[in-house]
């Protein structure tokens, strides 16, 4: 039998686990697992610019696929690199396994060139972090970190010095069996009679949805149709609740908009199902809350909770829909639903006046056009800040499409490496990257390996040449902005010199043919839009009180603009309405 190093266990160990590639960069103390995978069929090394980008990338990757994905960095440095992706896809419930090169085992404890302590550093943003000292400990620590990124969705962490790497795997080493899949996990038959209870006994019942409904939709409106319960939902929960759905009235906490306030604080009761919504100030302190989460330490952490459901939101409500009774009316539900067309009617008046002939061009104006022009399937990037608005704002869900940026962790730059993870995971959808000029810049060695790898990435750049986000966190605070503006930059200029599509516009009636033709490109293509840098408006009910930090909490909506063609769905919702 040919000889087989720990590196080679390593690259044979993730392909067993079902990953197609490792995103990373090349050096001296990874090199025998670089050259492991090179050598190993089906699974692939994706040489990024920036190792965080990497961590980034495979953390969208297994947000797509809901499979296991995989990055690596070398000793100190390069390691240290991913954490900061690992801490966004550990948040996001991405399961990914890093590999996290270490100095020689020698020199461990020695202050060596590039030491770090990779096991302790990756302790905070992972499940399982993990020295490997010995050829004896392999594989079944590469095998343990696998099952609780897999298992605890989650990031797993395996430190593996230079020289380990290199060294023969002993003879004859166990293989175990792998779990791949997350089982679903259905409620103890006492809770689920206890919460159908606490639904029957309550007149006015709100849904508040995350992501942990993904899969769900059907359950979560066949239990609002049968409670004539309003349904609200978190920013995660967007692309899994808010389409088809006749009983919609908006989204709660900082970008919130709608009734989704109203609704969650005029029930009896309020059901969270699948959300970790960090935003307690948004919550009730006087309605019963009832918590539905697959994760039981999510249970409680954010609110008083008179009942904890520790299960799948899909499985759970199988199991509720056969034994809840059907409420008799729809009035909570009806004034709801009024409410939330009418907040949506004023939001939409202030930001539909002139925006084609607007210079700087309207920001809402651009997700309004991109959210028409993309395929029904694509899969939308979202860098954190003013992004994070537009797209919260105008990117309809369909059931098909994806919107994945750093909700959790809100960190900067996210948007370009996760449309790589993306679009190698999806070869064959549209991936548009959202884009501020911010967080383009802070990662933009990444443009090239876009470029370098012909992905058809789509990047549209909302370029204000400001920290729009953090311009508005410091009016609410009090503070004038400082710090926050940058020089104007045609970086659609910098994109063809390195090789890709690169279109600026200037003039709003140029907005949507510029799209189209970037859409029709074979090939990366980058468009960038100069927009308006003031297109911020505080919402004008807000108190002294309510102006510390970013806390609005009870103002419901923390920046008023525009909603696109969610008005729509709201109009059409009112026609449910029944007719006296």
């Amino acid at each position: 039998m040919a000889r087989q190093s720990i590196g080679d266990q390593v690259a044979v160990t993730l392909v067993r686990a079902g990953v197609e590639r490792v995103y990373g960069i090349v050096g001296d103390s990874l090199n025998p697992v670089t050259d492991a995978i090179r050598r190993t069929p089906g699974i692939d090394w994706v040489q990024v610019r920036h190792e965080e980008a990497g961590a980034f990338a495979a953390g969208a990757e297994a947000q797509i696929t809901g499979r296991l994905a995989a990055c690596a960095g070398s000793a100190g440095p390069g390691n240290l690199h991913l954490i900061n992706g690992l801490y966004d896809a550990h948040r996001s419930m991405a399961p990914v396994v890093a590999i996290a090169a270490h100095i020689p085992g020698s020199e461990i404890g020695t202050g060596y060139f590039q030491e770090t302590h990779p096991d302790r550093l990756f302790a905070g943003c992972s499940h399982y972090s993990e020295l490997i000292s010995s050829p004896g400990q392999m594989p079944r620590v590469l095998q343990t970190a696998i099952q609780h990124a897999v298992g605890q969705s989650g990031v797993a962490v395996v430190c593996l010095p230079g020289d380990v790497a290199a060294m023969d795997a002993p003879a004859g080493a166990a293989q175990l069996a792998l779990v791949t899949h997350r089982p679903a996990i259905r409620p103890a038959d006492e809770k689920i009679a206890a919460l159908t209870r606490m639904i029957d006994d309550a007149e006015r019942v709100t849904l508040f949805c995350g992501s942990g409904t993904a899969g769900a939709h059907d359950e979560v409106m066949a239990l609002a149709g049968r409670l004539k319960a309003p349904v609200a939902h978190a920013l995660r929960g967007k692309e899994w609740i808010q389409y088809d759905n006749p009983f919609d009235v908006g989204m709660s906490g900082l970008l919130g908009y709608g009734a989704a306030y109203e609704a969650m604080h005029e029930a009896d009761l309020l059901l969270m199902l699948g959300t970790d919504f960090p935003y307690n100030r948004f919550l009730p302190d006087d309605v019963k809350i009832a918590q539905v989460d697959v994760r039981p330490e999510h249970l409680g952490r954010r609110c008083r909770l008179d009942l904890a459901v520790w299960g799948d939101a899909r499985e759970t409500l199988r199991a509720v829909l056969p034994l809840v009774r059907e409420k008799p009316g729809r009035r909570f539900l009806d004034r709801m639903l009024k409410r939330h067309a009418e907040a949506l009617e004023g939001a939409v008046a202030a930001y539909t006046r002139g925006v084609e002939r607007h210079t700087p061009i309207h920001p809402e104006y651009v997700a309004s056009v991109l959210d028409e022009e993309a395929a029904d399937d694509s899969v939308f990037t979202v860098d954190t800040g003013m992004c994070n608005v537009w797209a919260a704002r105008y990117l309809s869900p369909n059931g098909r499409r994806r919107v994945i940026g750093s909700f959790s962790h809100g960190s900067m730059a996210n948007a370009l490496p996760q449309a790589i993870g993306a679009q190698l995971a999806a070869p064959g959808r549209q991936i548009v990257s959202m884009s501020g000029d911010g967080g383009l810049s802070m990662l933009m060695g990444d443009l090239l390996t876009v470029i370098g790898r012909r992905l058809p990435v789509k990047i549209v750049l909302f370029d204000n040449s400001s920290l729009a986000m953090v311009d508005l966190e410091m009016m609410v605070a009090g503070v004038p902005p400082y710090g926050t503006g940058y020089p104007a930059t045609d970086y659609a200029a910098i994109a063809r010199a390195a090789g890709a599509h690169g279109l600026r516009v200037e003039d709003p009636r140029d907005v949507r043919e510029a799209l189209r033709e970037a859409f029709r490109h074979d090939g990366p293509a980058l468009v960038d839009v100069v927009t308006d840098p003031a297109a911020l408006s505080i919402p004008p009910r807000i108190t002294g009180e309510q102006l510390t930090g970013f806390a609005l909490s009870a103002s419901k909506m923390v920046i008023n603009g525009g909603v696109g063609r969610m008005l729509q769905l709201a109009r059409s919702n009112l026609r449910n309405i029944p007719r006296p």
